[in-house]
């Protein structure tokens, strides 16, 4: 006689494969949908909260990773060994599941920007959607109750192929990251050979030569670019799209601008970048990265300044004595019996003796706030963040004898007004500035329009309007603006890219 519990469960077990099935492929039918629905990756439009999940992405896809690893093993150890596995459901739901919100976030990454399209990118997105497909339909066939060894010998293929797919994807998004070459990279060639790679290239050794026959950019620079920037800066991953594995790219720059202005070190993009404060979001290498030494930027910035060229040696710039000193310090093959004299040139950007009193004196009123762009620089860099409403206006104008000299500063979230913002009139080499929540108005904007050498305003949760913002026209070497949050106008924003078709305007939609 059959209970009403009996029914029950008959009633489960019968509506269980059912809902997964419909539900799985509907699923299934919404990632394919993604990509086209979407369209191609816009940047400028894409809000921060999807780059804030996309950043989850790395995060998230070991787990289906692991679970499906597992599994995979279960399996293997169960054909080969009397191990009996008793998996049930519920891994590959985890495991399914897992894989689509990997999937998902992976997608949000990917509409965010900051990796050049390519056909690498496209394979990674297919990649990781046909694997979570593919990890759905291993948990569709997983709750239909079929004949015991047609079951495990079909499970076992679904199982196999998943995890085929997924090492497909992974060795795509590890190219992304780290470039095509790092999963083989110390492979040896009997292994190259089978996957289809050349031998390595026997390494020679380095011939040594005389300081004065170094070729600057080959034997100093670039080697720096490699260590610091080029894992992110390269053919499959360009972020910002800037390339930074030849010469051309590297003067060329990115979407920020040219990357070297040849004879200004300043001006150039890999320089500011390096010169921003460690908690500034533009600084580079970003957090998850070792930092340039300051002697390796000292040498950048030589270059630079030096025109830039890439075939020139030491021998035929001038080479003061920091920039020796510098030298010795990178690893470098050098016969220093064949190194050649050369005549001390003036250590034009040291600080003053004045100026360092200034700042050490400052110093107990602004504990770590205020400090030097580094050893070789009079720029200094300012930022407020122990401070934030501690400082106001009283405050700020301690820093008066100090502001000529400074090129950045970050004044977010203080209690500072437009008659704090007048005294920044004297900071001439200003480029960097942040007054994001803070009490200004339109008015302070009359003294930033003054300020030629800006490249970088944030203006967010102010109350700035049109009428100000108008006034930053003037600013030719204005690169990003943020308005988020403040009552400028979409006819307002037009005009200003209009006037400045180079400048990125930030307004968090």
């Amino acid at each position: 006689m059959t209970t009403e519990t009996d029914q029950k469960n008959d009633c489960s077990s019968r509506c269980l494969p059912w809902g997964i099935t419909i539900f799985g492929l509907l699923i299934i039918a919404v990632l394919i949908a993604m990509p086209f629905l979407a369209g191609e990756p816009n940047a400028e439009k894409t809000p921060d909260i999807v780059r804030f999940f996309g950043h989850f992405h790395p995060v998230v896809l070991h787990l289906p990773i692991g679970i499906f690893s597992l599994i995979m093993i279960q399996e293997l150890l169960a054909m080969f060994t009397r191990y009996k596995p008793q998996t049930g459901i519920m891994p590959i739901f985890i495991g399914a599941a897992s894989s689509v919100v990997a999937v998902v976030f992976g997608f949000l990454l990917y509409m965010g920007g900051g990796y050049e399209m390519s056909e690498l990118l496209e394979d990674h997105l297919w990649g990781g959607i046909v694997f979570a497909s593919a990890a759905i339909l291993t948990l569709i066939f997983k709750s239909w109750p079929l004949q015991p060894g047609f079951s495990t010998a079909l499970y076992r293929v679904m199982i196999f192929g998943s995890v085929a797919i997924m090492s497909y994807a992974s060795h795509d998004g590890a190219s992304i990251t780290h470039g095509k070459d790092y999963l083989i990279e110390y492979a040896p060639d009997s292994l190259r050979k089978i996957l289809g790679h050349e031998p390595k290239e026997k390494t020679e050794d380095v011939p040594v030569k005389a300081l004065e026959d170094q070729i600057v950019y080959a034997d100093m620079v670039q080697p720096i670019l490699d260590k610091r920037c080029v894992e992110c800066h390269k053919e499959s991953k360009s972020k910002g799209k800037f390339r930074m594995d030849t010469y051309e790219l590297l003067v060329k720059g990115g979407k920020e601008g040219n990357g070297v202005v040849p004879g200004d070190a300043a001006k150039s993009n890999i320089v500011y970048r390096c010169e921003l404060p460690e908690d500034d979001d533009e600084h580079m290498p970003p957090d998850s990265k070792a930092p340039m030494e300051d002697h390796e930027l000292a040498v950048i910035k030589w270059w630079i300044n030096s025109g830039a060229d890439p075939l020139k040696t030491v021998g035929q710039i001038e080479l003061p004595e920091e920039i020796r000193a510098a030298i010795a310090k990178l690893d470098l093959a050098v016969d220093p019996s064949t190194t050649k004299s050369v005549p001390d040139a003036p250590k034009t950007d040291l600080p003053s003796t004045e100026l360092v009193k200034a700042v050490a004196a400052l110093a107990k009123d602004f504990p770590g706030g205020l400090t030097f762009q580094s050893q070789a620089s009079s720029g200094l860099t300012f930022t407020a963040v122990s401070l934030r409403n501690n400082l106001d206006d009283s405050v700020f104008s301690k820093l008066k004898t100090v502001l000529p000299s400074m090129v950045s500063m970050d004044l977010s979230s203080t209690a500072i007004t437009d008659d704090s913002v007048k005294l920044l009139a004297a900071a001439k080499d200003l480029r960097m500035i942040r007054l994001s929540e803070t009490k200004i108005t339109d008015a302070a904007l009359n003294t930033l329009a003054g300020l030629k050498n800006l490249e970088s305003v944030n203006l967010y949760g102010t109350r700035v309007t049109d009428a100000g913002v108008e006034k930053l026209k003037s600013l030719t070497q204005l690169k990003r603006l943020y308005l988020w949050q403040t009552d400028v106008s979409e006819g307002m924003i037009t005009k200003l890219k209009e006037a400045l078709p180079e400048l990125e305007i930030i307004t968090g939609i």
